[in-house]
């Protein structure tokens, strides 16, 4: 299937904004079932940021709803997120995953792309 490939992060000032793709492989419309951002910071578990899927809609984590807005462009087989109003705690590396049909998600990418907002 081969593995997703995040970009876009950077470092950016509290309160300001970036957008991260997602690439998907090959001509697979990979984010067809349910795909998602996830993020993890130094020393914590990674957390759920953002999923959107046929079966539940667009679900959001506590800490980014209002802020973040997860996207789908099925014609370029791409995910994006939009992040606005960044906070230093937003700082971490950010993964995209999908699931695929038959086996669910699939294992993590070994990277993501780091998104660092300062102070």
């Amino acid at each position: 299937q081969g593995q997703l490939v995040a970009s876009g992060g950077g470092l950016v000032q509290a309160g300001g904004s970036l957008t991260l793709s997602c690439t998907g492989p090959g001509d697979i419309d990979i984010f067809d079932i349910q795909a998602g951002w996830f993020r993890q910071a130094p020393g914590k578990q990674r957390e759920l940021v953002a999923t959107q899927s046929r079966r539940d809609g667009v679900k959001y984590g506590d800490l980014v709803k209002g802020r973040f807005t997860i996207s789908i462009d099925s014609a370029k087989n791409t995910m994006y997120l939009q992040m606005s109003n960044l906070k230093p705690e937003d700082t971490a590396i950010y993964y995209c995953n999908a699931e695929v049909w038959p086996t669910g998600w699939m294992d993590f990418p070994d990277q993501g792309t780091q998104v660092t907002v300062s102070d």
